[in-house]
């Protein structure tokens, strides 16, 4: 992804040799070893070469460098035995820190934020993608200019009659990034204006609309595939899936609902991309259901949990919106573990086992999910035209007709339905 701008500081090769660094700062529910095993697994995911895997207990932070100084000297004994080129730091690191880690250590330094910002413009596929990415990108480079540009002192003479002092090469580098950032936004609120009329087009449409949410690399795209038959890349990578996708399913008694797939969420992600992404995840604010797919084989599951749990909040998704927890990777677990977790699941109303992979669970999971859809069904009693053969027709797909009576030129039915599809159907035929 080119932003137009010079990105030497936050572009580096694939293929480079990477020691993973994780400083503890005692705010994680996660152990240290698990936050370095994902932060590897999101550095490997875009072609770096993990060499070494690092935690740092910090007491205190250091506003220059956040590691102390023994730290940090420590840590470049360690990169230059490594051979390594790149120093990954599941943190968030301030300019300033960036820079003086960079000096101090001998080689390019990431935080966590710039990390996830790069696989996510490398993974973005569709132009909106590209431009939620960059967008994101560029507000995340905005603040770190008087680390990644070399010319930041120089300053242009005034143009015009205006002359003046002038305006330094970073000021005119901000601008510069505030006018493309506005001219970004003002296409992706096209791009949110479209996504709102096709979504008003589906809920005139009478078919509930079911998101998959979860935390990435769950199985979502597989759980996806399985359901609907669909080729959605699918692959044991962190962020396989940007692209909001949307699949035609049946389920048990619905003759027809949208499934759609969503971009995984993870631990502390950036404020920037949840801002930039907005558009993508208001399919998620607007479902009719969700069903959240965890990773139920993973040791930090229930934090995994917590973690989408505050992003859907965040993006603000009712806390009343109906939900329904796949839990997925069965075929991960041995039999005492599937023992322990069918122990727990049965308690559940709101939880279905499941393997993506095998298939196992799947058609349990379709019942509870239309459970879940029409556990708010009413009776109601409509009266047609005998002749509305279409009117008829749709009260037959998505409703539980109950009873039909002619009486003269009209018909009357008595039906079972969501009140949503009861008001769709008025309007419909309004």
């Amino acid at each position: 992804m080119s932003t137009g701008f010079d990105r030497e500081a936050d572009d580096f090769a694939r293929g480079a040799r990477a020691v993973i660094v994780y400083p503890e700062l005692g705010d994680s529910a996660r152990d240290s070893d698990a936050r370095l095993e994902e932060t590897a697994g999101l550095a490997e995911a875009i072609g770096i070469e993990v060499v070494e895997k690092r935690a740092f207990a910090v007491r205190a932070p250091k506003p220059a460098t956040l590691l102390g100084s023994g730290q940090v000297e420590s840590l470049h004994e360690l990169i230059e035995e490594q051979g390594a080129q790149l120093a990954v730091f599941d943190a968030s690191l301030s300019a300033v820190q960036q820079r003086n880690l960079e000096d101090a250590l001998g080689c390019k330094v990431i935080d966590r934020t710039g990390l996830i910002l790069e696989i996510f413009g490398e993974r973005a596929r569709t132009a909106e993608g590209r431009l939620q990415v960059e967008l994101a990108h560029l507000d995340y480079q905005a603040g770190r200019l008087v680390r990644s540009w070399t010319h930041l002192e120089r300053q242009r003479g005034g143009f015009g009659f205006l002359g003046g002092p002038g305006e330094t090469q970073i000021e005119a580098d901000r601008r510069l990034i505030r006018d493309r950032m506005a001219r970004l936004r003002r296409e992706l609120t096209q791009v949110s204006r479209t996504r709102s009329l096709h979504r008003d087009r589906r809920q005139r449409a009478p078919w509930p609309v079911i998101a998959l949410v979860g935390y990435t690399n769950a199985g979502k795209s597989t759980l996806f595939n399985r359901l609907t038959g669909a080729d959605v890349m699918a692959e044991n990578l962190l962020f396989a899936t940007l692209d909001p996708t949307l699949r035609q399913i049946q389920l048990p008694g619905i003759d027809k609902a949208i499934l759609s797939d969503t971009v995984g969420f993870v631990s502390e992600l950036p404020t920037q991309l949840v801002a930039a992404f907005k558009a993508t995840l208001e399919e998620v604010v607007s479902a009719d259901l969700l069903v959240h797919v965890r990773d139920i084989a993973h040791p930090d599951t229930e934090a995994q949990r917590d973690d989408v749990e505050s992003v859907l909040k965040e993006i603000g998704v009712a806390e009343q919106t109906p939900r329904i927890e796949a839990w997925n990777k069965l075929d991960l677990l041995d039999e005492e573990q599937r023992a322990e977790i069918r122990e727990l699941a049965a308690h559940r109303p709101d939880v279905a086992l499941v393997s993506a992979l095998s298939g196992e669970g799947v058609d349990a999971l379709l019942d509870r999910i239309a459970d879940k859809l029409t556990a708010g069904h009413r009776r109601y009693t409509i009266t047609l035209p005998s002749a509305d053969g279409a009117a008829a027709a749709w009260l037959h797909a998505h409703g539980e007709v109950l009873s039909q009576e002619i009486a003269g030129d009209d018909a009357l039915y008595e039906v079972r339905m969501a009140p949503m599809d009861y008001e769709r159907f008025i309007r419909r035929n309004a």
